[in-house]
């Protein structure tokens, strides 16, 4: 108590003056109606400066759980396109046994179905021979060997190794990656990468006859064991036609940012085995 009173007999000016200043500023805002009306806009200007600076370091420090929240939505969004995509409407021409009135000729088909796992790149390399990319999931979160991987933007690469909690994908930049695509028109092809850049991959045995133009979309089609089809892979740079075999080399900028790559889904092809199992089982006869 004696130091608070020795605080306002040392610093008693300062105060009254202090007192008095916001004396005057609340009747000048009352009585006088243009000076209050400065004196309130002004307020409401520095309230809003400071709530909207309050505001952007909450929402910076918001982004990752944001982006984990974007993630996963997006995953389900996925899911549910490629439930609708996968979905054949087949009518039979002949049937030969009654049906009750409730029954029709019509059948749900089923072919394929994806799941999507959202990841984030802990590790990525673009400068070797063969690239690889280290994810923060393993075989605990449902990843496996093989499943592909895509980014928000194309393709990524496939699953190469996995341990408990985490996962290396053998990316799209490796000589021993090759990707089953398409182009607009359904001419299909493969796409590799020809180790000279991270951003251009190329397309081979295409016909020379194809039209294309720069710009143009190359997708995967429905052959890959591992990825959906209508994943867009790159777009047109350029053309070369090699004359010794006839076909035309496609030089693709690639869709997916590899310099830049933080967030990836890892997809599951629940009907990869069934068809591996039995594309092998042809072979062997």
């Amino acid at each position: 108590m004696r130091n608070f009173i020795f605080f306002i007999r040392r610093f008693f000016n300062l105060i009254l003056f202090l007192a008095l200043e916001i004396i005057c500023v609340i009747l000048i805002e009352h009585t006088n109606t243009l000076q209050g009306n400065d004196i309130v806009s002004s307020a409401n200007t520095v309230s809003g400066i400071v709530y909207k600076k309050q505001s952007d370091v909450v929402y910076y420090f918001g982004l990752r759980k944001m982006n984990d929240s974007l993630l996963n939505e997006n995953s389900l969004l996925r899911q549910k396109i490629d439930r609708l995509q996968s979905i054949d409407v087949l009518k039979d021409s002949l049937v030969h046994t009654k049906t009750a009135s409730a029954d029709t000729t019509t059948h749900i088909v089923k072919y394929a179905d994806y799941l999507y796992r959202t990841a984030r790149v802990v590790n990525n390399s673009t400068n070797a021979n063969d690239n690889y990319i280290t994810i923060n999931r393993g075989s605990k979160d449902g990843i496996g060997k093989n499943m592909a991987v895509i980014s928000g933007t194309g393709v990524v690469g496939r699953v190469e190794h996995v341990s408990a909690h985490f996962a290396s994908i053998l990316s799209v930049l490796s000589t021993k990656q090759r990707i089953s695509a398409k182009l607009k028109n359904g001419t299909n092809g493969f796409v590799i990468w020809d180790e000279k850049s991270p951003d251009i991959l190329t397309m081979i045995d295409v016909p020379q006859e194809v039209t294309l133009k720069r710009g143009d979309s190359v997708f995967t089609n429905n052959f890959s064991l591992y990825f959906p089809p209508d994943i867009l892979i790159g777009t047109v740079v350029k053309t070369q036609a090699v004359k010794k075999n006839g076909l035309l080399l496609i030089y693709l900028q690639s869709s997916t940012n590899f310099h830049n790559l933080q967030y990836v889904y890892v997809i599951e092809n629940k009907m990869a085995g069934e068809k591996k199992q039995l594309e092998d089982s042809s072979a062997k006869k």
